[in-house]
């Protein structure tokens, strides 16, 4: 798990400020990253779709009214800030569907999110969940695994950088929820409006794939805090505080595939690997507060490096305490997955908490929805893990059990659905 940004609602990993005064502005049209990201996220107001209210009636709050471009250079779902629930689901196509049903399905789901998105009813069957609620921010990514390039005879196209993970030490993972032919991330700040959107990309798989296995997730609502800030996980950590920011001169570099990237279908996209980590929340709670905050590296109040500061600090790994030790320990978490401690490595984290009950044995299950972008995974995610696996002090308090890696093609452009420059090349 990568080091759990300070700046404003746009950048992945952070919460919204409180809501605006009645009538005012949303804080999505004010905060937006739209010259970063060519996505654009502003007040739907009450005239989109399903918010639609006869005059005089009480405009949308400002959390149902925000919304996100589905059509643009990129995938929505990336570069947005962290939203209040999340599912994430792959799908298998079925037995004897190919190329062709894979393409007929691809386009479904990208005329279900564009009018999902936007606050608008399904064109059909629609289950009147999500009525009453503007888009709530509702972003929807799709994206290919490996195995879906064999099954759609699509095998010259499937790009070396999708090749299948290395094992690491710290994987437990369980295979069946694993991998998948296809891969589709949901988010909103409604958990309805999301469970809406989850529903309708189930109905439109139709008899072409089916759900191989779904996870269910949250963060904390927009506006629950006094003023913007890093998010927290359930260890209490702010989580997030290093992400790379898109105000920053190579963030297109490290987490999108460049326009005359290889293969040439993926331009604009970027690279998901997603990871299901059970946080051993037992074993953690038993931890002082200064054992906690050595296993990370930061003061756990307000994220500050134990080298001093506030949050954004840069982290003086050479101070030393009076005895010689480093103040920050040889194996903090934040220490080892520094970028400059692995040779520029970053990723662009964009989680989700999770907590599906408790096991027979009383222990809880709960933890990370582990999602991070990046251009090249073997120049992302690999490298850190790889030195994480070599004496990270969280690992003894985390355990990965299902991962996937996914390619996520850039975004459709008007009149287009996502992959086509794949299925229909």
């Amino acid at each position: 798990m990568a080091e759990p940004s300070s700046s404003l609602r746009p950048s992945a990993g952070e919460e919204s400020p409180a809501a605006p005064p009645a009538g005012g502005v949303s804080r999505r049209a004010l905060l937006g990253t739209a010259g970063a990201t060519g996505l654009v996220l502003g007040a739907a107001g009450a005239g989109v779709g399903y918010a639609a209210a006869p005059a005089g009636a009480t405009p949308l709050s400002s959390v149902g009214s925000g919304r996100a471009m589905f059509h643009g250079k990129h995938q929505p779902g990336i570069t947005e800030g962290l939203q209040a629930r999340g599912h994430l689901v792959a799908f298998d196509l079925a037995a004897g569907a190919g190329r062709t049903e894979a393409a007929a399905l691809l386009r479904r789901w990208s005329t279900t999110a564009g009018r999902l998105m936007a606050g608008e009813p399904m064109t059909q069957d629609d289950t009147d969940v999500a009525r009453d609620a503007g888009p709530s921010a509702l972003t929807i990514t799709f994206g290919f695994g490996n195995s879906f390039f064999a099954r759609t005879g699509l095998e010259k196209q499937r790009p070396s950088a999708l090749d299948p993970l290395p094992d690491f030490s710290s994987d437990h993972l369980d295979r069946t929820r694993s991998n998948g032919d296809l891969w589709v991330q949901i988010g909103a700040d409604d958990a309805l409006v999301a469970f809406h959107a989850l529903r309708a990309i189930q109905k439109d798989a139709g008899s072409a794939a089916k759900v191989r296995w779904q996870m269910n997730g949250f963060n904390r609502t927009p506006g629950a805090t006094a003023h913007p800030m890093t998010a927290r996980n359930l260890m209490g950590q702010l989580d997030g505080t290093r992400n790379p920011k898109p105000t920053e001169s190579d963030f297109d570099q490290r987490i999108f595939v460049p326009s005359s990237g290889e293969p040439a279908w993926m331009a604009n996209g970027s690279y998901a690997v997603v990871r299901r980590i059970r946080m051993l929340l037992d074993n953690w709670e038993k931890l002082s507060l200064a054992a906690q905050e050595n296993v990370i590296g930061r003061k756990k109040a307000n994220g500050a490096p134990l080298s001093g500061g506030t949050e954004t600090t840069a982290m003086d790994l050479e101070k030393a305490r009076a005895d010689g030790e480093y103040v920050v320990p040889i194996n903090a978490h934040a220490r080892i997955t520094r970028p400059d401690q692995n040779g520029g490595a970053a990723i662009l984290r964009r989680p989700f908490s999770y907590h599906d009950g408790i096991d027979a044995d009383g222990t809880p299950d709960a933890g990370l929805l582990f999602v991070c972008w990046q251009a090249d995974p073997l120049r992302g995610f690999v490298p850190l893990q790889r030195k994480l696996d070599r004496g990270d002090a969280l690992s003894q308090y985390i355990r990965h059990e299902a991962s996937g890696l996914f390619a996520v093609p850039g975004g459709a452009g008007d009149g287009e659905y996502v992959g086509q420059r794949l299925l229909e090349g």
